[in-house]
């Protein structure tokens, strides 16, 4: 039954409209949340993450994503009006025993206009590849169930027009980001940031459909979020809140809580090569869905994430037994490629 049920929810995700994959670690997959966000805040970031749930209902879903995104001129963007950004990122995608895979690449550009110090707003497009594969002998349908047992003789009764496809897709967004981390204010620990965005993915809204490609199109998704990182005054202790939502089509995300992250190390003001140290633990919500822990480590630039939803609040959690998927993410960053006497976010 386990089975039957989550094969239903698969079955529904191929013919008619899919949802997009989602992280629990938004620091860690920046360009899937926004495209405004390549070189918003860093001169470069590097990300790779790898996700996996529903293990304990059945054949797990699992993605890795990567990106990296680096502002192109960053060592004259002190004297300029605006800096420019490029980025690349990718995601491979593998659902359940009927083996739907996805694979997205997509080109990112951006601008940020300075506005004013410590004041930036940015405009973010991308384009790239989509393709999907469906491998239907993989699977296990409703029809090969005899009322008692699974049997692999019967005919699934399932038809498909095509088993694989590809499509151009294409998005935008915007992120407005406030910072406050000025070189007299760093021992002190008052630091602020804040990034303020709005998105939307899939503006040509592709076919995704292995029935009829042509009606069955991937709904656009909107994607709006403010998260922030403020320094609790001679202490070292950072605060992050941060609230995320999410809506494509008749599906709606709510992704809302805290990180308490704190400075084993401070960083050099003068290179890069010493930058802070620090540990933290975070605690969020997917509205209607999971709670999530997370926890993180950093040093020198490099970060490691761990996250954990545990599926309280929806349908599945009978038969998930409250678990839902594991994540991992590793980043590297580097705020300032051409370090000054100025520091900057």
């Amino acid at each position: 039954m386990r089975r039957i049920l989550l094969g239903a929810l698969l079955l529904t995700s191929l013919v008619t409209s899919a949802q997009d994959i989602h992280f629990s670690q938004m620091s860690y997959s920046p360009l899937t949340l926004n495209p405004g966000l390549a070189g918003a805040n860093y001169d470069l970031t590097t990300t790779l993450s790898f996700r996996s749930q529903w293990n304990s209902v059945a054949e797990p879903f699992q993605t890795v994503a990567f990106s990296v995104d680096s502002r192109l001129n960053a060592k004259k963007k002190r004297n300029k009006k605006a800096h420019f950004a490029a980025g690349i990122n990718f995601f491979n995608d593998r659902a359940g025993e009927a083996k739907v895979i996805t694979n997205n690449a997509n080109l990112h550009l951006s601008t940020h206009i300075i506005l004013d110090y410590g004041h930036t707003l940015g405009l973010g497009l991308y384009g790239g590849w989509l393709q999907r594969t469906l491998n239907p002998n993989g699977g296990r349908w409703a029809n090969q169930y005899d009322g008692m047992q699974y049997n692999e003789q019967f005919s699934s009764g399932e038809t498909f027009n095509t088993l694989s496809f590809s499509n151009f897709d294409t998005g935008a967004g915007l992120v407005y980001t406030f910072y406050n981390g000025r070189e007299s204010r760093i021992a002190a620990n008052d630091s602020k940031m804040i990034n303020i965005g709005f998105a939307a993915y899939h503006l040509n809204r592709p076919g995704y459909s292995f029935v009829d490609k042509k009606q069955e199109r991937l709904y656009m998704r909107f994607s709006a979020f403010a998260n922030a990182s403020f320094g609790i005054r001679n202490t070292h202790v950072l605060v992050e809140p941060g609230v995320y939502f999410h809506n494509q089509g008749n599906a709606r995300e709510l992704f809302f809580g805290m990180y308490w992250k704190y400075i084993l190390k401070g960083e050099s003001h003068i290179t890069n090569f010493v930058q802070q140290t620090m540990v933290g633990v975070g605690l969020f919500c997917r509205n209607q869905d999971a709670l999530v822990i997370k926890a993180m480590f950093e040093w020198n630039g490099i970060g490691i994430g761990f996250a954990y939803d545990f599926n309280l609040f929806n349908s599945m959690v009978k038969m998930s037994k409250s678990r839902g998927g594991i994540e991992v993410a590793l980043r590297w960053v580097v705020p300032d490629l051409y370090k000054s006497s100025s520091r900057i976010k």
